[in-house]
């Protein structure tokens, strides 16, 4: 038996059917949902942290069979572990992980998947460097793909370097998926935590044709006032 083999068995033994149907529903796994056939074992994300803490130092190659897995959870558990490597990894080996993760982008297939390890891993690589690959992830038909782009502002945002974030912001303003939509505002929010005009400047130019999603995510923490304002511009 493989390691891999045995993180997934001892991780099946944790599962509870319950949790397996109500994630099913909750990621939208059915006939024509973003998820579709996505399969769960019900564990919840405690617990497959806890799993992953106990998993920390196995090989990338162990890494990527579990990634692999047809299991949503498992994918979750490489994912936490590849992230959790990545930010203790010398430059060279953050490199590998880097481009490890940018090979398999079709395994990261939902938005948790996304969302667990984008910032980590594309965004955290890229904080000194070019960042052309955010915008030909912004162009991809694969809406993880696209998600993974602007996820990965999130720690340039976190550094007062907003540029990315706007832009892609720009790019993905007419996205057909409500996914991008929730993103796009969730990082657009961010930003208007730390620049507030800025904020209301994407807002002034673009908040009548965003769509409603993104529009009401990135008002969140602006005053009633405000909020009621840019809502009547749709």
């Amino acid at each position: 038996m493989t390691d891999a083999q045995r993180i997934i068995a001892e991780a099946r033994q944790l599962g509870d059917t319950k949790i397996a149907e109500h994630s099913g529903r909750f990621f939208k796994s059915g006939p024509g949902e973003y998820g579709e056939g996505d399969k769960f074992i019900g564990i919840r994300v405690p617990v497959v942290r806890g799993l992953a803490t106990r998993h920390k130092t196995v090989s990338l190659k162990t890494i990527s069979a579990l990634l692999a897995s047809e299991w949503h959870e498992i994918k979750l558990l490489a994912l936490v572990i590849l992230s959790e490597q990545f930010k203790k990894a010398d430059p060279e080996f953050q490199k590998v992980i880097f481009d490890f993760y940018l090979s398999r982008t079709h395994l990261i297939n939902n938005w948790d998947l996304v969302d667990s390890s984008a910032h980590h891993i594309v965004g955290g690589y890229l904080v000194d460097k070019k960042r052309d690959i955010l915008y030909s992830l912004a162009e991809s038909n694969s809406l993880w793909e696209r998600r993974i782009a602007m996820m990965a502002t999130f720690p340039f945002i976190r550094l007062n370097q907003f540029d990315d974030t706007i832009k892609l912001a720009e790019t993905l303003l007419h996205d057909k998926e409500d996914l991008i939509h929730k993103m796009c505002g969730w990082m657009l929010r961010e930003l208007g935590k730390r620049d507030l005009p800025l904020l209301r400047t994407f807002l002034d130019k673009h908040g009548s044709v965003m769509p409603r999603t993104m529009l009401r995510y990135a008002i969140e923490k602006m005053t009633s006032e405000e909020r009621q304002h840019y809502m009547a511009m749709k």
